[in-house]
């Protein structure tokens, strides 16, 4: 079990003291992520307790649970965005192709690359579509046009958005619809190449129809990478992820195949409640 980890160090890519975080999960096995005995405190009050799950690659899987059950919490302790919330205190282990992502000494800014992010409120930068999507490549010192324009039109392509906006990739991505500019977000966390994709919510302030669209292109995704996906929309789960785990009070009920799950016989009684809507 890892030690205690409050606040580790965002170690930088440069840095000599950094060991660099490389993560080719879906090509090295079937499983992408391992969570062990995972406890997680916000300063007194424990919101996660001992968890413990196995996360197969190239596959979607669904969290999924009443609010405030600790889903989301879950899901930002996989590229360490609990990093950024005072006083937070994390027990376990969280282990990516082998390597502990909360270990002071992996490198943090690699994490999140490999690790992509999409949370429930789009946030497009006051940028063009182009500069949107290429953002963290630049950051990350490229600048061959040729490479920004393929990775543009690959992640925009990935993100079913491209063939509304590849004649405007110029315009503000500020100006897009609600629903195109929450693909625009997926569309930069693809922009990395990432082997884990993380969506919280995604669909919380989009319409029925973008929200389709969106699952459409995340079926094709997964077949590529690791979708993780927290959802209050169990029919969402039960279209989009082969595994589910069901929360409660910060624990995990139950996890298992999603048609199992969702079947008459899961093997709790709270997840039969919980997925046909007797409480939630």
């Amino acid at each position: 079990m890892s030690d205690v980890v409050e606040k580790p160090p965002l170690t930088g890519k440069g840095a000599t003291s950094g060991v660099s975080f490389t993560a080719p999960a879906a090509a090295t096995g079937e499983v992408a992520i391992v969570i062990r005995n995972a406890n997680l405190w916000y300063a007194q009050s424990q919101a996660l307790h001992d968890i413990s799950m196995d996360i197969p690659a190239r596959q979607a899987t669904a969290f999924i649970g009443p609010s405030g059950c600790g889903k989301s919490t879950l899901l930002r302790c996989l590229n360490r965005m609990n990093d950024l919330i005072d006083n937070v205190k994390i027990t376990g282990e969280f282990l990516v192709n082998g390597q502990d992502i909360n270990a002071r000494t992996t490198d943090v800014i690699e994490v999140r690359r490999r690790i992509g992010m999409v949370f429930q409120k789009s946030n497009p930068l006051p940028k063009s579509i182009f500069e949107n999507v290429v953002y963290g490549l630049r950051i990350a010192g490229i600048r061959d046009k040729a490479t920004l324009d393929a990775a543009c039109e690959r992640s925009l392509r990935g993100a079913a958005l491209w063939d509304e906006v590849k004649d405007r990739l110029p315009s503000l991505g500020t100006k897009l619809s609600g629903g195109q500019q929450q693909r625009l977000t997926i569309a930069r966390a693809l922009s990395h190449d990432p082997e884990i994709l993380c969506l919280d919510e995604f669909s919380i302030a989009i319409d029925p129809v973008t929200t389709m669209r969106i699952e459409d292109a995340l079926k094709e995704l997964k077949k590529e990478i690791t979708i993780v996906l927290v959802t209050n929309l169990v029919q969402q789960a039960r279209r989009l992820a082969g595994r589910t785990m069901f929360l409660m009070d910060g624990e995990v009920v139950e996890e298992g195949k999603t048609d199992t799950i969702f079947s008459d016989k899961p093997k709790n009684q709270k997840t039969f409640d919980y997925v046909n809507g007797i409480f939630g």
